[in-house]
């Protein structure tokens, strides 16, 4: 009973015991750079108090709450969840609900990569890469399933660019930006294997979403506007199946075949900061991380639901375009913890791990989330297609070249830096004044924008 008991809640005293001698420096080594970055945002928790307390079962509680709820910098955060159960519960001002919703997301999402890290101290560090890369963008894959579930094509399109635009242009912007002023007496040096691995991939998603945009461009005026809807959307089908296998090879080569291009920097040096080494011993038993992954998960859920039920309530009263909503509010609240840590890693000279923030989160909701969204659409009878349209489609594109020629020579400076968020404030300017009303009753293809109704997309 004692063996079994143990897991559901590890005190810190009881970390040497908790793991075989040697196992946590091969766990430190399944550690991807979004564990690190999340890792910058926690903080070293004080269990004296609890260790005091008589009840083991209580103690063990306390504990995992200690751990878990108050073990990060943004703890103050959480309290915008019950607020907007309350608001939802009461019926306040949609806007309201949509704005705590927003907050309450970013602790979460914090919060969410801790706990796959501590799991993957129980169940190795393949699987734990496996299990991180499924929920490292949890927000946004549970936010696009329930607005496909809404019928919300257009919010899922929206933020699913918005995050790898957010990711190519913001957070690595300010990453090099930020490192490059705090080190602008040297020149900042990153491992280009790993960047150019995720260029790859990218420019083949970004075929992807090219490839349905020409084909309706090229047979207007030659096909019926339903056969090119037609054909785009058995295009972007056959296309997502491609990009999910092409995921899979990535997450084959990244965690088996080539796991020391995505893990080099750590050779560099054996312990990074106090921050990471802290995680060196799980401070969770695995039955406890693995319920409050799930309890955690169902917030996510319930947050991301009252999201996508009042973003257009938001829109309105706010007086901003759901598309500047969703492409630029919702990325940057939603992965607000992961930014900030990518930020802090750039000021430590450690630009490994912010490109491997940046470039792999890209990477992950380019080739997984968008196709999966697609296929999930297409199980939900759905018309969901990579038909972006051609200014959305393009501001893809031109990112990921500005940001492939940033990342070409293995340097960086601040300059760099200041470019890539210049290029997204236009981008987001542009979001900004395009206050074109989103057409209604189709989900693929494009509408002329000057068509009655016309718009970008369709909701």
């Amino acid at each position: 009973m004692g063996s079994i008991a143990e897991p559901w809640g590890i005190s810190e005293s009881e970390n040497a015991n908790a793991t075989p001698k040697g196992l946590s420096r091969e766990l430190r080594h399944g550690k991807t750079a979004h564990n690190m970055s999340s890792s910058s945002l926690r903080k070293k928790s004080d269990l004296r108090l609890i260790q005091k307390v008589p009840c083991k079962p209580l103690k063990n509680v306390l504990s995992n709450l200690q751990e878990v709820i108050l073990g990060t910098k943004l703890t103050v955060l959480f309290l915008a969840i019950p607020l907007a159960v309350i608001a939802n519960s009461y019926h306040y001002g949609r806007p309201l609900i949509f704005g705590l919703s927003l907050i309450g997301l970013t602790p979460l999402a914090e919060r969410v990569s801790f706990l796959t890290e501590q799991l993957a101290f129980y169940t190795g560090p393949t699987v734990g890469g496996l299990l991180n890369a499924t929920c490292g963008n949890a927000t946004e894959l549970i936010i696009a399933i329930l607005a496909l579930a809404h019928n919300k094509v257009a919010v899922v399109k929206y933020s699913l660019l918005g995050s790898i635009l957010s990711n190519l242009l913001l957070v690595l912007g300010s990453s090099l930006f930020c490192g490059g002023i705090a080190n602008i007496r040297r020149e900042q040096r990153f491992d280009r294997k790993q960047a150019d691995v995720n260029f790859f991939l990218l420019l083949m998603g970004l075929l992807c979403h090219l490839l349905p945009l020409l084909l309706t461009y090229a047979a207007a005026g030659e096909a019926s506007t339903s056969m090119i809807n037609k054909m785009s959307l058995s295009l972007s089908r056959t296309s997502s199946i491609v990009m999910l296998i092409a995921y899979i090879a990535y997450l084959i080569f990244q965690l088996w075949t080539h796991r020391q291009l995505f893990e080099a920097q750590e050779d560099e040096d054996d312990a990074y900061d106090d921050e990471v080494k802290v995680e060196e011993t799980p401070v969770i038993g695995f039955w406890s991380g693995f319920a409050w992954l799930a309890g955690m998960t169902l917030v996510i859920a319930l947050l991301s639901e009252y999201v996508v039920a009042t973003i257009e309530d938001a829109s309105d009263t706010w007086g901003l375009s759901v598309s500047f909503i969703s492409i630029i509010l919702l990325p940057i609240v939603g992965n607000a913890a992961e930014h900030a840590g990518a930020i802090i890693f750039a000021f430590k000279n450690k630009l490994d791990i912010s490109l491997g923030v940046a470039l792999g989160s890209a990477t992950q909701i380019s080739l997984f989330v968008v196709p999966l969204s697609v296929v999930v659409a297409w199980i939900l009878g759905i018309k969901m297609d990579l038909n972006f349209n051609i200014l959305e489609t393009s501001c893809l594109a031109l990112a990921i070249i500005i940001t492939a020629f940033t990342l070409q020579d293995g340097t960086s400076h601040y300059m760099k830096g200041l470019v890539l968020m210049l290029c997204y404030i236009i981008i987001a300017a542009c979001f900004f004044v395009d206050q074109i009303p989103q057409p209604k009753g189709t989900s693929v293809g494009i509408q002329p924008k000057n068509s009655a109704g016309g718009g970008s997309f369709s909701s």
